[in-house]
């Protein structure tokens, strides 16, 4: 698997291979103990179904044989690396995981902390309600931290003419290259509408022109980890780059304004309005409108 970059563009070769996790290994096992020659369910977490063909060594997935891996730790996700099932995880200075739902699109962590809400709904739907909110068919918009792509997956789904994404992490983008439920940029219908930018967009935004851009996602991690994506500075070029009428949809979370003593959404929604935009809470951020 290779990442072709030029001038930090993107254009990720996406990993075809199959994708366990504990629940999934314990069914192929038990079906060739059971004494069945095959198994029916997803190898690319409920993206699609299909068949297993089972022998007492190993099994075959698409034309290729894999063994019966011991044992595999819960919260994991694990793919075939040529040699064996391995863990969907880097660790440079923090431990970046892929790690499942119960409704088949998986989460990320870093050192543990949960980076998408998966306790009420997926992850994939959670991003489409929010993705709507910017009525994107057609325009142009800006994503500022690309994470898993869910947020760009769901602008190409919903007719988005373009999307200029970047995402500063570089396992994060790995994983991405892992995750099936991520926007492949190579595939037919996606790379000539989303450009995926290794980059900061903290920097990375006084590249962009003028008024360019009809719509914005902002996802940024917690404020403690990355307050500049949070300052007025920061939404100053959000305005700068999105032409009059366009919207924008900031996540912010629900912190709990009695344990961190600030109320983060009404301070976003602050910045905004100085900024130039009219805005208000929705959801589980602030949708804004520039003036």
């Amino acid at each position: 698997m290779r990442v072709l970059s030029t001038r930090s563009i993107l254009i990720e070769s996406h990993y075809s291979g199959p994708l366990l996790t504990a629940a999934v290994a314990e069914a192929l096992s038990a079906a060739r103990d059971a004494g069945a020659n095959g198994w029916t369910g997803s190898l690319d977490l409920e993206r699609s179904r299909g068949d297993a063909l089972l022998d007492a060594d190993a099994w075959q997935w698409r034309g290729v044989r894999y063994p019966y891996p011991q044992r595999l730790k819960d919260r994991t996700i694990y793919y075939w690396d040529g040699e064996a099932f391995a863990s969907v995880s880097r660790y440079s200075g923090a431990l970046i995981k892929l790690v499942p739902s119960e409704w088949g699109a998986p989460t990320f962590e870093i050192d543990g902390i949960k980076m998408l809400p998966t306790a009420k709904e997926s992850p994939f739907e959670d991003a489409r309600r929010k993705v709507a909110l910017i009525e994107p068919r057609g325009k142009s918009v800006l994503d500022t931290c690309g994470g898993l792509g869910y947020f760009a997956a769901c602008c190409v789904e919903a007719g988005a003419a373009r999307i200029v994404s970047f995402e500063k992490n570089a396992d994060v983008l790995w994983l991405r290259t892992i995750n099936p439920w991520s926007p492949d940029p190579a595939a037919s219908g996606v790379g000539d509408r989303l450009q995926l930018t290794h980059a900061d967009v903290s920097q990375a935004i006084a590249q962009i022109a003028d008024a360019s851009m009809d719509a914005a996602l902002h996802d940024p991690p917690r404020f403690g980890i990355a307050g500049e994506l949070y300052s007025q500075a920061f939404y100053d070029e959000l305005a700068r780059v999105l032409r009059r009428g366009g919207r924008l949809f900031h996540y912010t979370g629900s912190p709990n304004k009695l344990t961190s003593g600030r109320d983060v959404p009404r301070e976003v929604q602050k910045r905004l309005e100085k900024a130039g935009f009219k805005a208000q809470l929705a959801l589980d951020g602030v949708l804004a409108t520039r003036r």
